[in-house]
């Protein structure tokens, strides 16, 4: 079911997740089951598949940070992914730069171009996951993917997860090159 369902849902974005444990140790990982569920506050949500370094984390700090990770970082990302033991400091195992956020105590990727600070409202267990649900207390974007009022997605450029495999978006298409819409009866 895994290969079936992960190749059909597709693309998903990926949240790299940093945390920090009630000792201060660093925790940094990738997850593509991530999304928006509000916007008034706003509020994201991801599942962590079993029970991980970055879901006790949260459970014992309530916070989070969200990275959105672009091409860029996508060598790092993808190393953040491999496993490591309790205690190990992903920044550090993937070559990125911790940095303070400025409302929760989790640092963020300085490389990243954006991060969504967030505080836990809840976990809720679903099948083999746990749907965590934050927050956002805080949202900072680059000032080079912002264009009138917005994060610009073409410059975003943010690493997507398409079945085995990671993706990207395509350019974006002009309202002159787009193609009718399908009717489905």
């Amino acid at each position: 079911m895994y290969q079936l369902i992960t190749s059909l849902v597709v693309p998903r974005p990926i949240a790299w997740i940093s945390t920090v444990d009630l000792a201060g140790r660093r925790n940094l990982a990738p997850y593509s089951y991530f999304t928006l569920v509000a916007d008034h506050p706003p509020h994201v949500a991801f599942s962590s598949i079993g029970e991980k370094d970055t879901l006790r984390n949260i459970r014992a700090t309530g916070e989070f940070v969200v990275n959105v990770a672009d091409q860029r970082l996508l060598k790092q990302l993808d190393r953040s992914a491999e496993h490591f033991g309790p205690g190990q400091d992903e920044f550090l195992e993937a070559g990125v730069t911790a940095v303070p956020a400025l409302r929760v105590r989790p640092n963020r990727v300085a490389e990243a171009p954006a991060h969504l600070e967030c505080e836990l409202v809840d976990v809720y267990p679903v099948g083999n996951g746990n749907l965590v649900v934050g927050r956002v207390v805080h949202v900072q974007v680059d000032p080079r993917v912002w264009r009138d009022g917005r994060a610009d997605s073409r410059l975003l450029d943010p690493v997507l997860r398409l079945s085995r495999c990671y993706g990207r978006l395509s350019p974006e298409v002009t309202p002159e090159e787009e193609p009718a819409p399908h009717v489905f009866e």
